[in-house]
């Protein structure tokens, strides 16, 4: 039995689950709280119900992996931006945010290996594992609690380059497609186009148009999961490598020619510090790989 204290106070029942119960795969316990096996307050939950101080947390006995097998390497990733509250990262594509299908651990886990000494350390969004560029961590849980309530209320500006297939017709066009998930018969995760899923908005700026592809900038207004992908392949311009919504023969090409993951680069990011008030303009360069399959597409043409 678990009592909840002001430093989880706000934080999801997985995540708490996931840092108390180190070295339990994260289906496990989310297999636990489905079937009740883990309880808050003598009740079944859900696994994102936000922990309140005061909340008692039954937590059903694990069984641990061997200290050898939990071990997790430090890394530390190009900070953009850091002060006591937040932490901005340049994150390589690649690199899954966090531990979980599949793979044993991500940026979140690597930089708490890498920092022993950081009491509160947690992701403030996700990128998809193929997506390089901004990510933003929380040092502070009131600086994570505040930044949540800015990205409901739309403070942020998140743009993102991405190359697509063929030319876009418009200079700038507004998107506005519900978005439902889906799971295909193997348990894989995605994404589609449905009028009654949730609102989702994207806005598509066209950089450059090659002989069959486009450079474009797509500006985030809501944060759907796959939002973008999904949106561009609907609009029948898939993102170049993209190996879920994408052409398949296409990112064959790419990958013979030496680009192996998705051209989608979160490469802007603006918003008022949640603690100081400070404007804050931050931008990740495109990597060098992104560079590398303009340079394919600019010599076909």
């Amino acid at each position: 039995m678990v009592e909840v204290t002001a430093a989880h106070e706000g934080q999801r029942l997985d995540n708490f689950l996931i840092r108390l119960c180190k070295g339990v795969p994260k289906s496990h316990l989310y297999k636990a709280v489905r079937s009740g096996s883990v309880r808050v307050n003598r009740s079944r939950t859900s696994v994102d119900y936000r922990i309140q101080i005061g909340d008692v947390i039954r937590v059903p006995p694990f069984r641990m992996a061997p200290e050898s097998e939990r071990k997790v390497p430090g890394r530390e990733f190009p900070v953009v931006f850091e002060d006591d509250s937040i932490l901005v990262i340049d994150k390589p594509a690649g690199t899954a945010v966090h531990g979980g299908s599949g793979v044993s651990f991500g940026v979140i886990e690597a930089i708490r290996a890498a920092r022993p000494q950081a009491r509160f350390l947690e992701l403030v969004h996700r990128l998809d594992r193929d997506t390089s560029g901004l990510l933003i961590l929380a040092k502070q849980r009131k600086a994570l609690i505040r930044l949540h309530e800015m990205m409901r209320d739309g403070e942020f500006r998140k743009h993102y380059l991405a190359l697509v297939k063929g030319r876009v017709a418009n200079d700038r066009q507004h998107v506005r497609q519900r978005l439902t998930k889906w799971s295909t018969p193997s348990g894989e995760r995605r994404v589609r186009v449905d009028e009654q899923g949730q609102q989702a908005h994207t806005v598509v700026t066209c950089l450059k148009r090659f002989a069959g592809y486009s450079l474009v900038d797509a500006e985030l207004r809501t944060g759907r999961t796959h939002q973008i992908r999904v949106h561009l392949a609907s609009l029948g311009h898939p993102i170049v490598g993209d190996d879920k919504y994408g052409d398949e023969e296409d990112s064959r090409w790419f990958a013979s020619s030496g680009f192996k993951r998705m051209f989608l680069h979160a490469a802007s990011l603006t918003f008022i510090h949640p603690l100081t008030g400070q404007y804050l303009a931050l931008e990740a360069t495109l990597p060098d790989t992104c560079e590398f399959a303009l340079g394919l597409v600019e010599q076909s043409e």
